[in-house]
């Protein structure tokens, strides 16, 4: 055992690894999850992994039992709903609640049972959506159907104090900080406001799943029985509050006692749970809640009668019949049994303070980076205080990451890097808007301004004006491993904390090997690790100059990331602004450009072309300028359409003109490059989040292109941008101007390759192949 271990032992070894168990946790990752042999998953909030050993449980009782529609009278349906009788009393254990007192309503998840309870909640024109800063979309989306009411709705933040107390056992005053008061237009609605009692909905995660707060659940009774002192001096107080809480996160680790916090309403999906089934989930609502609940629609299984022809129908009178339209989905919820029996022989006590070991690790040793020249490397959200209990914080990291200078990395760089390195992890906001621009800092005005800016979620927009635009998360489940959470570790120290200067200018940032298996190491770092993801991003961050250094490729172009490689690792070097260094050379040179103008066709080499600035990077010019698309709107790529690799391009600059061939068609057919060859229609398009304005062409131009694949397709144009030179020598020289536009590349602008490596991979090719086949640089392409 190394020291590092056994020091973390020495601190957690009383909560890590189930001691008191039925599985040691080696045990548990040895027999159960032996897929994530090399793997690193760190995003169990999102979705957490199941047990092969539950799984073969499942499979096991599929193969052997039968179930019928529990919507039929024959036996097996009777089984059936034995079955799903049994599911839902082992649901309302797991939260400790009475079947008197509330009644577990199946749906297709957390999502479907909030849209549940927003649509059918009796708002009024007096009634007040109110709800937490930190909450998932899923949760806000409730915001439309009490809007849409004539409902008041607003957002609040509690105060610090409140996350203090959550292991008191009294109810402790708190204060709120209430948002600007949201309303649509009030007249259309107080004609038929409906008479009788008013009813507010207050809606709170149990668990933030952005910074692994988990909030005092004393807030239900507090606002159920205190409302009018939480909100004084607001118009907005009057009538009955009900409670619901997003459980969906918290409930993995810390799921709730309903006896104790008696909420109206609590949602999960059980893939957070246990991995699965995935495409199920909860409503979990007090019997006297569920009685206000109004639904308008009806289906099979909600309805004990109705007359087709006449407005005509008796509705069923049990929760659970009246709210699960349709067939339910039986057998993922006969699954569900056998993931609660994996939880249930760990013990969830257990499962929590494994996951608070391993986060409170993680927290701690973020937190004590620092960079050569002492600045902190890292930002973790949500913890200002490393007093506070780390019980008081589910098993959750978000962070972003800091240059020596302060300026901050793309956390979408950290994501590819990680994935490189085998490490699964989540960045962005995490579908929670409100906590990502609490803990962000970032402004009404910031968030607008970077969605003006083409900013969307899930995009690579990581950082605009300076800010980072969300965070990356690690989270744990009860299978993670402490080498899972060292291995994390290692990556962000050696791929973002600078060291001390080695070569007498610049930051040395990292040398690092990418961990694959030893007999692939040398072909594949060399092939894999220097595709550089980073050259779109670094273009946000004020360095005057970058210099790169490959194998082979050598390239001298403002704003460019800077690395060596050897066959075990390859090290990044950032010269910033006003150091008037240099770094040489030496002996790597340009071997050769590949260009593919269409994306996912054949390219052309050449020995020098011009760059282009996109405004956001730099990339070849007519790299990937072009698109197919089919009649359905689908682009088009060599994974779908292997045909595309038979298309051969080249471009002829003096010419201006882009020739295109095919063994199908017998004519080369001509393009030009100017304009002026569109036929005037223009289409947005939407390539992995980008949007993009693309130009199309004439119909012999399209009629070439379907003959040339075999099905009907368009040829679309996305227009470049200011253009530099690139030549062997490294000179740059500018050509032209135009308005600032992307390519279609997926990930990267540029995929470098060293000869090394082509040389390698043929060696291992012609081993196993006898017709001579040898692979060369030009058949890579850059995530195209």
């Amino acid at each position: 055992m190394d020291t590092d271990k056994e020091e973390f032992l020495r601190e957690f070894g009383a909560d890590y690894g189930y001691p008191n168990g039925p599985k040691t946790i080696d045990e548990i990752r040895a027999t159960e999850f032996k897929r994530l042999d090399g793997l690193v998953y760190l995003d169990h909030a999102g979705a957490t992994l199941y047990s092969e050993l539950q799984m073969e449980a499942v499979f096991k009782d599929l193969a052997t039992s039968v179930y019928g529609n529990p919507h039929s009278q024959s036996d097996y349906s009777s089984t059936t709903c034995g079955i799903m009788k049994e599911a839902r009393q082992q649901v309302l254990d797991y939260f400790n609640a009475s079947p008197k007192d509330y009644k577990c309503i199946f749906t297709s998840g957390a999502t479907a049972a909030l849209k549940l309870v927003g649509e059918a909640f009796p708002w009024s024109h007096q009634s007040s959506f109110m709800y937490t800063m930190e909450n998932h979309n899923s949760v806000l989306g409730i915001r439309e159907y009490a809007l849409g009411q004539g409902a008041a709705a607003f957002a609040i933040d509690i105060e610090e104090t409140l996350h203090h107390v959550a292991s008191r056992s009294t109810v402790v005053p708190v204060r709120v900080s209430q948002h600007q008061i949201q309303r649509r237009s009030e007249a259309r609605f107080l004609e038929k406001e409906p008479t009788g009692d008013t009813y507010n909905l207050f809606a709170f995660p149990s668990e933030c799943n952005f910074s692994g707060l988990r909030f005092n659940l004393d807030l239900v009774k507090i606002i159920k029985e205190d409302s009018e002192r939480i909100l004084e001096g607001s118009p907005i107080c009057n009538g009955r509050w009900m409670v619901l809480i997003d459980a969906a996160k918290g409930c993995s680790t810390n799921p709730l006692d309903l006896s104790k916090h008696p909420a109206d309403f609590v949602v999960v999906s059980f893939y957070k749970l246990f991995g699965y089934p995935t495409g199920l989930g909860a409503l979990i609502a007090r019997n006297d809640a569920a009685k206000l609940l109004k639904k308008a629609y009806f289906s099979g299984g909600t309805v004990a009668a109705s007359i087709a022809d006449i407005d005509f129908v008796k509705r069923r009178e049990e929760v659970e019949e009246l709210f699960e339209d349709g067939t339910t989905s039986f057998l993922s919820i006969a699954s569900i049994r056998h993931g609660f029996k994996i939880l249930n022989s760990l013990t969830i006590s257990s499962i929590s303070q494994h996951t608070a070991s391993l986060t409170m690790y993680v927290r701690k040793t973020l937190l004590a980076l620092i960079h050569d020249n002492g600045a902190s490397v890292c930002t973790v959200y949500g913890s200002d205080s490393l007093k506070v209990s780390c019980h008081e914080w589910g098993p959750i990291v978000s962070f972003n990451l800091r240059r020596p200078d302060g300026s901050w990395f793309g956390y979408r760089e950290v994501e590819k890097l990680a994935s490189l390195s085998g490490i699964q992890l989540r960045t962005g906001c995490f579908c929670n808007p409100g906590a990502c621009a609490k803990y962000l800092g970032l402004s009404h005005s910031d968030l607008l301004s970077n969605v003006e800016a083409g900013h969307v979620c899930w995009d690579d927009y990581d950082v605009v004006n300076g800010k980072p635009t969300g965070a990356v998360r690690v989270s744990f489940g009860y299978m993670s491993t402490y080498e899972d959470a060292k291995k994390f570790i290692d990556f962000v120290r050696g791929s973002f904390v600078s060291l001390p200067n080695q070569i007498g200018c610049g930051y040395h940032f990292r040398e690092r090997s990418i961990p694959f298996p030893d007999k692939d190491k040398k072909w594949f770092a060399g092939f894999m690790a220097i595709l550089v993801m980073l050259i779109p991003y670094m273009s946000h961050h004020s360095y005057s100059r970058v210099e790169l250094i490959l194998p082979k490729f050598l390239i001298g172009m403002k704003h460019l990331l800077g690395c060596t490689y050897n066959s075990k690792a390859f090290c990044v070097f950032w010269v910033p602004e006003g150091s008037g260094s240099r770094l040489l050379a030496g002996s790597f040179y340009l071997n050769s450009i590949t260009i593919y103008p269409i994306k996912s066709c054949a390219g052309f080499s050449t020995e020098s072309w011009p760059l282009s600035n996109t405004g956001i990077g730099h990339c070849l010019r007519y790299d990937r300028e072009w698109i197919l698309k089919s009649l359905t709107g689908e682009i088009l790529t060599q994974k779908k359409v292997p045909e595309m690799c038979l298309i051969g391009t080249s471009i002829d600059l003096h010419q201006g003109i882009l020739f295109v061939e095919s063994p199908r068609c017998k004519e080369r057919l001509q393009i030009s490059l100017e304009s002026e060859s569109y036929n005037g229609s223009g289409e947005e398009i939407c390539i992995r989040g980008q949007r993009y304005e693309g130009q199309g062409y004439n119909n012999e131009v399209n009629s070439w292109f379907s003959h040339a694949l075999g099905q009907p397709c368009c040829l679309l144009r996305c227009s470049m941008s200011t253009s530099y030179y690139l030549n062997k020598s490294g000179s740059v020289g500018m050509c032209r101007d135009g308005q600032s536009r992307l390519n279609f590349s997926n990930e990267a602008q540029f995929l470098l390759i060293s000869k090394e490596s082509v040389s390698d991979l043929n060696n291992r090719i012609s081993s196993i192949l006898i017709d001579g086949s040898r692979c060369k640089e030009g058949f890579f392409r850059s995530a195209s």
